[in-house]
């Protein structure tokens, strides 16, 4: 899967299951900040993500991405399986 396909089904999710605003749903928006994810539905936000990538997202790498962009990274690196280790 390449990058602007795991971008385009993460902002649908987050447009649709979040009931975001689609302007606001960008690659540079911040995820607590801009688009007022919770703890709660980041974990919404990575279940709904495990059906479309081949291996589980680690809490607390998915805990350091900030922004729209850093999921779409490191899920495009789970996928590719170069995942970094912390």
């Amino acid at each position: 899967m390449e990058k602007q396909q795991i971008y385009d089904k993460i902002r649908e999710a987050l447009i649709e299951d979040f009931e975001l605003d689609p302007e606001k749903v960008v690659p540079e928006a911040r995820l607590y900040e801009d688009l007022n994810l919770d703890s709660i539905d980041a974990v919404d936000l990575i279940v709904k993500l495990k059906t479309f990538i081949p291996r589980n997202i680690d809490p607390e790498v998915f805990k350091s991405m900030r922004t729209l962009q850093d999921v779409v990274d490191g899920i495009n690196d789970l996928a590719q399986g170069t995942e970094e280790k912390k």
